[in-house]
């Protein structure tokens, strides 16, 4: 193909051009520009006649990434005259849809019917629901979207209910073992899969059936997977068993990108593969182009000390790049005005396009301060991936609660309360007023209080990823009762924040280029910005309090950084707070271990005076008082 390699360097090249014995691994670094070398060796492998394009099966983890890398090998063919290849038999999508892609052709052959409905989570909560009552099990010991992860996580894992049956260890495991087993048989009255079954369902027809799986290893000559690291078992198997034959297989991942094991991902499966086919070929891309050296630098050294998986170590032909601010603030609030006027200074005089900043943060709960901050300053943001503070469905409930104690007239709260909570919470909540109606109660008082005396956080589960999310939520509000004593105050603050996200909202196809991105760090995963903030940068938050004792999960804490910082192409911002009243407490923080990992060399550091103590709070404390 004319010019197909002209714009590649030599390892992108090589693993383009691979013609060897055995799969193909990439580790491709962050900005290495493994995207492209996916695309251009599809266009590779199609234009020099190494297979025809109904033979190539590209998988990833999005629709969307599904159908940009298939826009991207499109537009690569055609512009190439020796090559003009209609794309139209390609299977570019993900690993859930190709297991319905499977299962929809050969589900006679396997006891399913062809018109087996997809139940989402919503669907698979409900029936777990019913199935509990069903078996008598105490739902608050037994929770729906708790059973709901286990089922999902015991799939990934290729474990059907008879094994997880058979290895219960207590009478809890054994319940959850017979609400799966009740779960499957329902699902199988319904001829309904859910997402786990596509996965589960598609690896044991291709395990069990010869002929299935001889089939498929014909069909598709070539494999292609983006983001290897974030493939779990159920994935790792299927991509096994289609490509033990042949072993035309490519795979593009990086270890020090893994960020996704609460969803099952394993990047252990990178190394898996090399034991599993012992002729894979792996090829290296290091030469990053997105950020300066300085930045890579310090992401360098901070991934450098994590031991359970390899570390690339990239490079890059720009220059050097200036210096990395660490700015120590004096509080969450002097925190978040120093990055605003910081972003005002880069828009206004380094002629930077707002929509080309990100501020990054370890969790949702953390958005509330740097909100107020944009929003009180005028400037113009969008929360990415994500929702904004006050328009948080547990953030509303909990509102609507103070809400009917303020004016126990307000119809649109108690209509919340009902609807979201049920009559029995709404019951107490109606007692809890009038029990208390001679009582003063401060803001935060309030919230103490009536918590507890609705059960509304009885609705979440703490070991539960989302809930323990909520819950941090929940604790963040506290902040502000504490900012705002009186009722009034609080209410009417809280107000004045959600009419500005209603004219924002307005505004949003207007301003979209002229804002500011703030997400999570786990959000900011493929993106990149011209200029990036990385708050909260303390022991405790980042890495979060959580992780400290595991180092498995220290390691990926640690990975989760690197990530952020990878994300900057020339400007990056490391920032935390001496102290900070976060959840309604006010912490005394120490820096983030990895700050300390950064050479004096590469960075410039802004700190205040006053001397800081250790961090001295217990994570869950919060939970026990309420």
């Amino acid at each position: 193909m004319n010019g197909l390699l002209d714009d590649l360097n030599q390892a992108q090249q090589q693993a383009v051009t691979f013609e060897g014995k055995g799969p193909l691994l990439v580790l491709a670094g962050a900005g290495s520009g493994k995207t492209r070398v996916l695309t251009h060796r599809a266009a590779w492998l199609l234009a020099n006649g190494k297979l025809d394009n109904g033979g190539l099966l590209l998988l990833t983890f999005t629709n969307k990434a599904a159908g940009e890398m298939k826009q991207r090998l499109k537009n690569i063919l055609s512009q190439n005259s020796n090559c003009q290849l209609p794309i139209t038999n390609l299977f570019a999508g993900t690993f859930h849809s190709f297991g319905a892609y499977i299962l929809r052709r050969e589900a006679g052959r396997v006891g399913l019917s062809a018109n087996f409905v997809i139940y989402d989570q919503k669907d698979q909560l409900s029936l777990l629901k019913n199935i509990i009552k069903k078996l008598n099990l105490p739902e608050k010991k037994y929770r729906p979207k708790a059973l709901n992860s286990i089922i999902n996580s015991a799939k990934n894992d290729l474990i059907d209910w008879k094994v997880f049956l058979d290895s219960a260890g207590d009478q809890w495991q054994e319940n959850v073992g017979l609400v799966y087993k009740e779960y499957q048989e329902q699902l199988g009255q319904a001829s309904a899969l859910d997402f786990g079954d596509l996965l589960y369902l598609t690896v044991k027809m291709l395990k069990d059936n010869s002929e299935i799986r001889k089939k498929y290893q014909d069909r598709f000559q070539h494999i292609l997977i983006d983001e290897y690291q974030d493939t779990n078992k159920s994935q790792y198997v299927m991509t096994k068993l289609l490509a033990k034959n042949h072993q035309s297989l490519t795979v593009v991942g990086d270890a020090a990108q893994a960020i996704y094991s609460w969803r099952g991902a394993d990047y252990r499966n990178l190394s898996a593969l090399k034991k599993d086919f012992s002729e894979t070929t792996v090829i290296n891309l290091e030469q990053n182009y997105r950020s300066t050296q300085t930045i890579l630098d310090a992401a360098n050294k901070i991934i450098s000390y994590n031991e359970l998986h390899p570390i690339l170590k990239l490079y890059t032909e720009k220059k050097s790049g200036k210096k990395i601010v660490v700015h120590q603030a004096t509080n969450e609030s002097t925190e978040a005005n120093f990055i605003v006027e910081e972003i005002k200074t880069l828009i206004n005089k380094k002629n930077i396009s707002p929509k080309e900043i990100a501020v990054l943060y370890r969790t949702n709960a953390q958005s509330r301060t740097l909100e107020d901050a944009f929003i009180h300053r005028g400037l113009p943001y969008i929360l990415y991936g994500g929702v904004k503070f006050y328009q948080r469905a547990e953030i509303k409930d909990v509102l609507a609660l103070i809400r009917v104690w303020f004016n126990s007239d307000d119809l649109v709260a108690w209509e919340r309360i009902e609807k979201n909570m049920g009559v029995r919470r709404m019951s107490r909540v109606k007692d809890f007023i009038k029990e208390n109606e001679s009582k003063k109660y401060t803001s935060e008082e309030l919230l103490n209080h009536i918590l507890p005396a609705s059960r509304y956080l009885e609705k979440f589960d703490q070991e539960d990823k989302d809930d323990y999310r909520r819950l941090e939520n929940i604790r963040e509000l506290s902040s502000v009762a504490q900012q705002f004593p009186d009722l009034k105050d609080f209410l009417e603050s809280v107000a004045l924040v959600q009419q500005e996200y209603s004219v924002q909202e307005k505004r949003k196809k207007d301003t979209a280029d002229q804002a500011v991105r703030l997400m999570t760090l786990h959000s900011s995963k493929g993106l990149e910005f011209k200029a990036v903030f990385i708050a909260g940068m303390e022991e405790g938050l980042l890495p979060h309090s959580r992780s400290m004792l595991d180092k498995e999960e220290l390691e990926e804490e640690r990975r989760l950084c690197y990530v952020g910082m990878t994300r900057a192409k020339s400007s990056l911002y490391l920032t935390y707070a001496a102290k900070r009243l976060y959840f309604g407490k006010t912490n005394y923080n120490s820096p983030s271990r990895f700050l300390e990992n950064i050479p004096d060399h590469l960075v410039i550091r802004e700190e205040v005076t006053e001397s800081v103590d250790d961090w001295d709070w217990d994570d869950d404390d919060w939970l026990n008082e309420w």
